[in-house]
C-alpha cells in the first residue's frame, strides 16, 4: 500500500465514522484510499465548515472528528474551526494536503510551513516524511486529541509521501482506553475536611463533568449534600434546569442571581471547570473565595483561582467518594436563589408583542423539543439569551462555543449533530450576522439530506457589538447591515424557508419546522431592545439572600 491507503486504514482503526473535508490536488491519493474505505467522506463547500463539523461531532462523541483540506488556501480556511475545537476542548484531527518535499525548501505555488502555522492553535501536530511511521502518528494524534483536556492535532502530508509505498510493517498501534486514574485517598480526604467547614456552598460545574460522563455523578454529590449548583455556558444539561439545587447559568457578563450566589458562598467548588468558559476573575474578584478544584487535570494557575485543596483523577470515583464522606447541610441559603431564576425563566412566555422578545422564543422552542434533541447555538446576542434563558437537562443537547467562541459554527455544527445522532431532531439558533457565514453548508446539509432548523435570530445588526457599545458610550457604530429575503435563500438551496410575522404563528411555526423532514430556515424577528433591558434590570438587581 501507499502512505496515503496505509493513513486510511489507520482512520478506520480508529472507528472514524466520518471525514469532513473538501478535495485537493494534493490529497487525490487520500480521496482515492477513502474511496474504497468504510469511512463516510462528507464533502463541504468551505473548509472552515469541514472544521466545525469535526469540531461538533468530536464534542457529541467524545471522539476526535476528522478534517481534511488541501495546501495553502484550504488548509488556512480550517483554521478558525480547528482552533474552536482546541479552545472548547472538543477532540479533532486535521489532515493537511502538502507540497512535494522536493520544493518545501524554496518558495513555491500555494505553499505554507502548515506545521508552523497550526502548532499554536493544536496540542500536537508534524508533518508526515516518511509512510512507514504513519501508524505511529495517526495513532499519536488520536490519543492526544482525546486525552483530558481534549483539543485539536495536526499532520501535515506531502503528496509525494502519500504517494510512495509503505515498505515496512505499517499495522495499525492499536487503541487503548484512555486512562482514568484514581483521584488520591490524600486528596479527598482534604476536600472532605474542606466541605465539612462550609456552610453555604457553591459548585460551579464545567464543561469538563461531561466530558467525563459524571453528569449522574455530580447531581448525586450535589443532592447528597444540598449544595447548589451554577453551570458555565457549555456545561448547559449537565444538572437540570428545574432541580430545586439548580441556579442556571454562570457567564454573564453584569450582575446576576447567580453572582449574588457567589457573593454568598463560603466555598466554591469547582467541578470540571475550565479557565477558558468563565474568567476566575469574574465570579471571585477580590481573591477571597476558598477554593476546591476538581478535575482529570490539576488547576491552571490563575491569579484569582488560587485552589486551597485538588482533587486530581476520575470525576465520577472523586464525587462519589465525597457524596459519602461528607454530611449533608440543612443551612445553606443559595437555593433560595433557584425561585427568581424560575419566574425570570417564565416571565415572557405569553408576550405577544413583535418584533419578539427572545426569552419567548426560546422557551416555544423548549416546549416542541425533547429533552434529548440538540440545540446549537451560534454566536452574537442570541447567545447569551440561549445560555440564560434555554432550559436544558440533558447534557451535551445545548452545544455552545464559548472557548474560541467563534461566529459560524452554528449551521455546520447542525449538520454534523444530525450526523451523529440522527435520532434526534436539531435546531441550530443563529442571528443574522453568524447565519451567513458559513450559509454556503446549507447545500451540503440539502445533498447529504440532514433535516435540521436554523432558527435565525433578526434585527438587522451585529447585535452583542452594538449591546457593548450601547453600554460603554451610549451609542453604536457602524453594526448595522442588510439581509438577504431568507425564505427566498432557503428556497434557492432545495430547502425550506418560513417568516414568524405574529406570536400566535410562532410556536405552531416552531413545531413545524422541528418536524420536517429537510433543511429549514425559519427567520424570527427579534427586539433587540431587550438586550440593554437585560443590563438596567440586572443593574438595579438586589440579592434576593
Amino acid at each position: 500500500m501507499n502512505s496515503a491507503e496505509c493513513l486510511v486504514t489507520c482512520l478506520e482503526n480508529e472507528n472514524t465514522r466520518f471525514v469532513f473535508g473538501l478535495p485537493g490536488e494534493e490529497t487525490l491519493a487520500l480521496y482515492e484510499a477513502l474511496r474504497e474505505s468504510s469511512i463516510r467522506v462528507v464533502t463541504c463547500r468551505h473548509e472552515q465548515g469541514a472544521a466545525f463539523m469535526a469540531d461538533v461531532h468530536g464534542r457529541l462523541t467524545g471522539k476526535p472528528g476528522v478534517c481534511i483540506s488541501t495546501l495553502g488556501p484550504g488548509a488556512t480556511n480550517l483554521i478558525t474551526g480547528v482552533a474552536d475545537a482546541d479552545l472548547d476542548r472538543a477532540p479533532l484531527v486535521a489532515i493537511t494536503g502538502q507540497a512535494s518535499l522536493d520544493r518545501t525548501h524554496k518558495e513555491s505555488h500555494q505553499y505554507l510551513d502548515l506545521v508552523s502555522l497550526f502548532r499554536p492553535i493544536t496540542k500536537w501536530n508534524a508533518q508526515i516524511k516518511r509512510g512507514e511511521v504513519v501508524p505511529e502518528m495517526v495513532r499519536h494524534a488520536f490519543r492526544e486529541a482525546a486525552l483530558e483536556k481534549p483539543g485539536a492535532t495536526h499532520l501535515d502530508l506531502p503528496e509525494d509521501v502519500a504517494d510512495a509505498p509503505v515498505r515496512a510493517d505499517a499495522t495499525p498501534l492499536s487503541s487503548q482506553p484512555l486512562p482514568r486514574p484514581e483521584p488520591p485517598m490524600q486528596e479527598l480526604e482534604q476536600a472532605a475536611d474542606f466541605l465539612s467547614r462550609s456552610r453555604n456552598a457553591l459548585i460551579l460545574a464545567g464543561n469538563g463533568v461531561i466530558r467525563a460522563g459524571a453528569s449522574d455523578a455530580l447531581r448525586y454529590f450535589a443532592r447528597s449534600l444540598n449544595i447548589p449548583v451554577a453551570h458555565t455556558f457549555m456545561a448547559k444539561g449537565v444538572f437540570p434546569y428545574n432541580d430545586p439545587l439548580a441556579i442556571m447559568t454562570a457567564g454573564i457578563q453584569a450582575r446576576d442571581y447567580v453572582a449574588c450566589g457567589f457573593e454568598a458562598a463560603d466555598a466554591i467548588i469547582c467541578v470540571g471547570y475550565d479557565a477558558t468558559e468563565y474568567a476566575p476573575k469574574s465570579w471571585n474578584p477580590n481573591r477571597e473565595k476558598p477554593i476546591l478544584h476538581i478535575a482529570q487535570t490539576p488547576a491552571e494557575l490563575d491569579s484569582h483561582y488560587t485552589t486551597e485543596v485538588e482533587v486530581v483523577g476520575d470525576l465520577e470515583s472523586a464525587l462519589n467518594y465525597l457524596a459519602e464522606a461528607v454530611a449533608p447541610r440543612a443551612d445553606n441559603i443559595i437555593p433560595q436563589l433557584h425561585d427568581p431564576v424560575m419566574r425570570e425563566l417564565r416571565a415572557h412566555n405569553e408576550d405577544t408583542s413583535v418584533p419578539f422578545k427572545p426569552q419567548r422564543v426560546l422557551w416555544d422552542l423548549h416546549r416542541v423539543l425533547d429533552p434529548r434533541d440538540i440545540v446549537v447555538s451560534d454566536v452574537g446576542a442570541h447567545k447569551v439569551w440561549v445560555a440564560r434563558m434555554f432550559p436544558s437537562s440533558v447534557p451535551n443537547t445545548c452545544i455552545i462555543s464559548n472557548g474560541f467562541a467563534s461566529m459560524g459554527i452554528a449551521l455546520p455544527g447542525a449538520i454534523a449533530a444530525k450526523l451523529t445522532r440522527p435520532e434526534r431532531r436539531v435546531v441550530a439558533v443563529a442571528g443574522d450576522g453568524g447565519a451567513l457565514m458559513n450559509i454556503q453548508e446549507l447545500e451540503t446539509a440539502v445533498r447529504l439530506g440532514t433535516p435540521f432548523v436554523l432558527l435565525v435570530f433578526s434585527d438587522g445588526m451585529y447585535g452583542l457589538i452594538e449591546w457593548k457599545q450601547q453600554r460603554r458610550y451610549g451609542h453604536s457604530t457602524e453594526v448595522g447591515f442588510g439581509n438577504p429575503d431568507w425564505v427566498k435563500l432557503a428556497e434557492s438551496f432545495g430547502a425550506l424557508g418560513a417568516r414568524v410575522t405574529t406570536s400566535e404563528e410562532l410556536r405552531p411555526a416552531l413545531q413545524w419546522a422541528v418536524d420536517q423532514d429537510r433543511p429549514v430556515i425559519m427567520e424570527v424577528p427579534i427586539d433587540a431592545r431587550e438586550n440593554l433591558k437585560l443590563t438596567e434590570q440586572l443593574g438595579d438587581l438586589v440579592c434576593p439572600i
